[in-house]
């Protein structure tokens, strides 16, 4: 083992943009916040235009002098007519090379065609386009019904339900853009249609962030097909190396990322248990919000496990290291694509202030952690480490001495001779167990004839007629009394007369 130790330990600062805006920054976004970012990246692109339209310009000059100076040669020598046709055809091929290169650089105009609706209940049923079809899944029709219902009483819930399906319908045209493109569309629409509505509703910020949820409930539920891992990322290929590099580091303890929770306590093992389910569940769900909404609950059960077993509050250094170990239990589907996702299409509002954003944050820094995580963060030399990794050895088989402990095979032949030994023993146990238990039911039969001999002899002992002869002599006279009762020799003078009949005259 070694002395020093790195340790999981993440100051609260480096959660924020590099920037110093004071909002939560994320690793996609280079440690920036949304709104920096978007910035940075604009900022970005503005430059690199003003790059290309500069490289343009130089070649169309070096094209135009080019041919200046061969027009100039052309008419120092003898005209041809052959020559000169030929000559006329090559000025069009490269004024027409010219205006090519020109026109690379040129931002195109072109918009899919768009489809304005009358009113909100002709919306709400499907679009016999193509585009339409491909949406009608039963949670795309849910989501609509369910944002017209929600657009109904706003005086401008026509004109937002406008937009925002026309948005949609545009954005299909756009599958084959790179990610980052498709999520700088969805942003700078969002962008746009918040400071609409906050001009519209003015002091009511949290009247537009309501709005502003159920629209991007909307959409996206729409566009979860085209913009969840699109083919254009290697979104996939990051999700089964993720999920492989957790798969790998199953041996990691709760004692190795020292993480205070006791998971012998029932209402721990619990916290713990739903803590994975909610991480699991966040694949499932569509609406970034609702991705959101699972890692807030996955964290909040850490914290209440955390709570339980220091019996005080948790701090964030006992909870980046419980999310850790949270993870690697849990070993969520498609992690990296549904953080991209996240990331990319939610509202920014929400991963930049905020619990979720908190929660979020932290996540991307567990998932990054755990990427690079080497022996030094687990208190492991670098030998331990790599022999843990390649399955040779792990944390959990009793440690061995000597020089069987230098080879695998050693080790596993001991371990083989234990595991025997204990079997052995286990079955002389058992047979002892069994012995005693024939002896137990042999003095059973034993005791159950003792205590019948007792009970009978002492009814013996105890009969009705030797215990009380006179009674039994008065029980004879009684019977033999009863018995006379009946009979005809009865003393008849004893009895009374019987009654005579009288007859009264009337």
């Amino acid at each position: 083992m070694m002395s020093q130790r790195r340790g999981i330990h993440l100051d609260q600062s480096e959660l924020l943009c590099k920037k110093g805006c004071g909002f939560y920054g994320n690793n996609a976004w280079h440690g920036f916040c949304s709104k920096c970012w978007r910035e940075e990246n604009q900022r970005e692109k503005q430059k690199q235009i003003q790059e290309d339209w500069a490289l343009a310009e130089r070649l169309q000059r070096e094209e135009e002098e080019a041919y200046a100076s061969r027009n100039q040669k052309a008419q120092s020598q003898p005209t041809i007519t052959p020559f000169n046709k030929f000559e006329e055809r090559k000025t069009k091929e490269k004024s027409s090379k010219v205006h090519t290169v020109t026109k690379f650089f040129i931002p195109s105009t072109k918009t899919p065609p768009r489809k304005d609706a009358a009113s909100l209940d002709t919306q709400s049923s499907p679009s016999p386009s193509s585009s339409a079809s491909r949406h009608s899944s039963v949670d795309s029709d849910h989501a609509t019904r369910e944002f017209i219902d929600f657009l109904k009483p706003l005086k401008s819930g026509r004109e937002i339900f406008k937009q925002c399906r026309a948005f949609t319908e545009t954005m299909v045209y756009k599958r084959d853009m790179a990610a980052d493109e498709l999520s700088e569309c969805v942003q700078d629409f969002y962008q746009n249609l918040s400071d609409r509505l906050q001009t519209q509703f003015k002091g009511s910020s949290d009247h537009v962030e309501s709005i502003m949820d159920e629209v991007e409930k909307y959409m996206m539920t729409r566009l979860y097909k085209e913009v969840f891992c699109p083919e254009t990322t290697d979104d996939e290929n990051k999700d089964l190396a993720i999920q492989k590099r957790i798969r790998d580091l199953h041996w990691v303890t709760i004692e190795m990322l020292c993480v205070p929770v006791d998971e012998e306590i029932p209402e721990v093992s619990d916290s713990v248990v739903k803590a994975i389910t909610d991480v699991i569940e966040m694949d499932s769900k569509r609406v970034p919000k609702d991705k959101l909404a699972c890692i807030t609950r996955c964290s909040k059960h850490i914290f209440n496990a955390i709570k339980v077993s220091k019996k005080e509050a948790a701090s964030a250094d006992d909870f980046l290291p419980t999310l850790i170990y949270i993870v690697l239990k849990a070993n969520p589907p498609r992690l990296h694509s549904n953080i991209q996702y996240i990331t990319r299409f939610c509202n920014p509002s929400r991963l930049m202030t905020g619990e979720d954003g908190y929660y979020f944050t932290n996540l991307c820094c567990a998932v990054a952690f755990i990427e690079k995580l080497d022996g030094q963060s687990l208190n492991l030399s670098t030998e331990e480490f790599d022999l843990y990794m390649s399955g040779k050895a792990s944390p959990h088989w009793p440690q061995t001495s000597g020089a069987s402990s230098s080879s695998p095979g050693g080790t596993a032949f001991n371990q083989v001779h234990k595991r025997l030994d204990l079997l052995t023993g286990l079955g002389e146990r058992q047979e002892r167990v069994i012995e005693k238990a024939r002896q137990l039911e042999s003095d059973l039969i034993d005791w159950t004839d003792e205590v019948e001999q007792k009970v009978q002899s002492v009814l013996e002992s105890f009969s009705p007629e030797a215990q009380n002869p006179a009674a039994t002599a008065a029980s004879g006279t009684t019977s033999a009394a009863s018995s006379a009762i009946d009979s005809d020799n009865v003393e008849n003078e004893l009895l009374p007369p019987p009654l005579q009949p009288q007859v009264f005259a009337g």
